[in-house]
């Protein structure tokens, strides 16, 4: 025989829809994320190894012995490619987030943050929480963005020609390309702190709707205690005749017995 299982509140109840901050395709969208600035990190670690370096060569003339000329030791193509995929991903990765974010928590029941009270430790507390994960994800996101770019620039300009010797030679200085990449993965890591906050947010925010609306209701169940049945019959009776007093219902009526009543008519 098959085995039966009780049916508990959790069946019933409805599952999470997709634009939800606790649903499955949210918790896909942050891992992507993470994926994304881990691939950007790494892009940027092999731009920084094969980044374009200078090689100084003596003039041919005799007469200049100490007039000197750079030489690029590649054309740069390997580290643009990498730079610009990183700078792409990683922008792409925090709009997608972000926008998601956004219309998750406007279409929560009820938006997170609303239904508290402001003046609670806890709401204060969750809230600089939420802003300094907000404002440290945009700030590294901006340095890292800002020092891609300035490696693309860099490194796009020396495409053709680079092995022709010149007078003066733009070269990206060590680590920039890896500090990018540090500051792509910490927009990635901040990014998920945010949406933790606002995950725990929006659960503890329906839990004190839930435990609001239980209150309400008890307190509306208790309002009205149940009456007894001489109320009841009361009640009843002062409906079919309003005439009939509460008093009068109340006193009960006495009929003196018979045999008494013959005593009293032969005294």
């Amino acid at each position: 025989m098959p085995k039966t299982r009780a049916v508990t509140h959790a069946d019933l109840a409805p599952s999470p829809g997709s634009t939800d901050l606790g649903s499955k395709t949210a918790a896909f969208l942050m891992v992507l994320t993470i994926f994304c600035g881990l691939f950007c990190f790494v892009l940027c670690l092999i731009a920084e190894a094969t980044r374009s370096q200078v090689a100084w060569v003596s003039s041919d003339s005799k007469e200049n012995e100490e007039d000197s000329r750079c030489v690029y030791t590649g054309s740069g193509k390997i580290p643009l490619l990498c730079a610009a995929i990183a700078f792409a991903g990683l922008a792409v990765a925090m709009v997608v987030e972000h926008m998601y974010m956004l219309i998750a928590v406007s279409k929560a029941p009820p938006p997170a943050l609303v239904a508290w009270d402001p003046n609670s430790a806890y709401t204060k507390a969750i809230t600089w929480q939420a802003g300094f994960f907000f404002a440290t994800t945009w700030i590294c996101f901006a340095v890292g963005e800002i020092l891609l770019l300035i490696g693309l620039s860099v490194e796009s300009g020396h495409l053709k020609n680079w092995s022709r010797p010149r007078s003066n030679c733009l070269i990206i200085r060590e680590g920039l390309f890896s500090a990018a990449g540090i500051f792509a993965l910490l927009t990635v890591f901040f990014a998920a702190g945010l949406y933790l906050t606002a995950l725990r947010a929006q659960r503890m925010s329906q839990e004190h709707e839930t435990t609001r609306r239980e209150i309400l209701e008890a307190s509306a169940l208790y309002a009205s205690p149940p009456r007894s049945p001489q109320q009841r019959m009361i009640t009843a009776i002062a409906r079919e005749n309003p005439v009939i007093r509460e008093n009068q219902i109340d006193q009960p009526s006495f009929t003196y017995p018979p045999a008494f009543t013959k005593q009293l008519h032969l005294v």
